[in-house]
């Protein structure tokens, strides 16, 4: 989300993605994002241009970059809903706005990265200000029926351990807000799909954004798969697993759609061979397939 320049070099390269899911009978959304304060100081294709966050808060809290005004905020929004307007001209499914992973979006909505002391900043529902004025932003950029997804998660990059909401009382805060302000279905990105997310209740992070939202989610995180994708980053390869606690929940309407990562880039047939139970021709994920991922 940049410049002008920067918009129409992708045009090209997002119309023939378009073309190419459609003409294969699938449907396609970019994910919208802004990095915010995990941008590297810099980097191109504007090095000049300090990091900007909601308090000039690195993920790790430290002071390393440019609080973002009144003005910063409304540029933001304005190119958010910009950039929704164009997917869906340019003809897309819909689009997806990342609020998860320590970026920008989520930057807001964690305490740690949000110390800002006006509209923006303080309780979670202030916190969640940001996130609720974009995606209303992009909603009223685009049709009606247009879907317009929203990625959250509790962990960021480099803490695994940080949450947004200790329990689901927090974590409506954060969803009433977003709901109200259009989200179509929520993305509800956990490390691991199969681990509740909170004490007393087997529900997984999209089970509860579901029960709280009414609106449907999304789950991911390790699917197919026996390990969690950092222990796999550190070289050590994934080996393939099942899905049936996967489908007990889907029986159950615990969550409406899952993601698929690791698996998929290990093996682009992984759907297929998952439908015809060919399990045993499965390739198993490992990290140095993305030296050749294009």
């Amino acid at each position: 989300m940049g410049c002008s320049e920067q918009r129409n070099v992708c045009r090209p390269a997002a119309f023939r993605a378009r073309v190419l899911f459609h003409a294969a009978g699938g449907t396609i959304m970019p994910q919208l994002w802004h990095v915010g304060m995990a941008r590297k100081a810099g980097a191109p294709p504007f090095p000049d241009a300090p990091p900007s966050g909601p308090s000039g808060l690195a993920p790790d809290g430290t002071p390393s970059g440019h609080a973002m005004t009144q003005r910063d905020l409304d540029e933001v929004i304005a190119a958010f809903a910009e950039a929704a307007a164009t997917a869906e001209r340019l003809g897309f499914d819909g689009v997806e706005l990342h609020g998860a992973h320590s970026y920008l979006i989520d930057q807001f909505l964690w305490s740690r990265t949000n110390r800002r002391t006006d509209a923006y900043g303080g309780s979670r529902t202030a916190r969640t200000r940001f996130a609720a004025e974009i995606v209303a932003a992009c909603r009223a950029a685009v049709s009606p029926d247009f879907p317009v997804l929203f990625r959250m998660s509790q962990w960021k990059m480099g803490n695994y351990e940080a949450r947004l909401a200790e329990t689901p009382d927090e974590l409506q805060e954060i969803v009433a807000p977003l709901t109200d302000a259009g989200v179509t279905a929520f993305h509800c990105s956990t490390r691991r799909y199969w681990l509740p997310e909170y004490e007393g209740s087997d529900l997984n992070l999209a089970g509860w954004v579901k029960k709280l939202s009414g609106r449907p989610t999304l789950t991911v995180g390790s699917v197919g798969l026996d390990n969690e994708f950092l222990t796999t980053f550190a070289r050590e390869q994934a080996g393939v697993s099942g899905i049936d606690r996967l489908l007990d929940r889907l029986e159950r309407d615990e969550f409406d759609l899952v993601a698929i990562g690791r698996a998929l880039l290990g093996d682009p047939e992984w759907a297929a061979k998952i439908l015809e139970g060919r399990t045993d021709a499965l390739v198993p994920f490992d990290a140095s397939m993305l030296r050749t991922l294009n």
